[in-house]
């Protein structure tokens, strides 16, 4: 690897370890056996860096969730549009957060911080997009490249919106947090209101 590669393992590593507000460039290469003249050569700046180690760490987590669905309820193969793929694309969901759950910390972190770091908020609003298209693809089985753009607008609203709120509830209390079952169940109840109501 070269030094813009080992600047950037390094940074991913000093984000995990320290976050984004207490994470120097010193720290950085010290972490990464490079020097500080490389980061602004490689990156620009510190901040440029951590962006993109975010970037890449959040890339990571995406990957990951690419092999989604194929866990004990085999939820690929559950019929499209139906509650029990949205139950079990749910529980394989939750069963991952505990490996990404740096990741995730870190994320909020960052949104606590945007409006601190203009280039930070930006990158959350374009991460929040393409989130919206991978779950949307993820739940309708509908490949990124082929889903229009109110699908995209709502339903993957409704699932990145769904992800945020079992993130939050996960980090601050996994034994209380939502589970896939209770989700599925709540979904239900509101599809049959809804069905009362018309």
């Amino acid at each position: 690897m070269g030094h813009r590669e080992d600047l950037l393992e390094g940074a991913k590593r000093c984000l995990l370890q320290k976050g984004f507000v207490r994470t120097t460039a010193r720290d950085i290469v010290k972490e990464s056996g490079t020097n500080l003249a490389s980061i602004g050569y490689h990156y620009g700046s510190k901040d440029a860096l951590l962006v993109q180690a975010y970037v890449s760490l959040i890339e990571g987590v995406g990957e990951a969730q690419e092999g989604l669905g194929w866990g004990a309820g085999d939820a690929r193969t559950a019929p499209l549009g139906s509650l029990e793929r949205f139950q079990n694309l749910w529980a394989d969901i939750i069963r991952s957060l505990p490996e990404s759950r740096a990741v995730w910390l870190l994320s909020f972190e960052l949104v606590l911080q945007g409006d601190r770091i203009p280039e930070v908020r930006r990158l959350l609003a374009e991460a929040q997009r393409e989130g919206r298209s991978g779950l949307a693809s993820l739940f309708t089985g509908i490949p990124e490249t082929e889903l229009d753009k109110e699908t995209v607008e709502t339903e993957g609203r409704f699932y990145v919106t769904l992800l945020n709120g079992l993130m939050v509830q996960w980090l601050f209390d996994p034994d209380s947090a939502t589970d896939a079952d209770q989700l599925t169940e709540g979904l239900r109840r509101v599809i049959a209101g809804t069905a009362r109501d018309s």
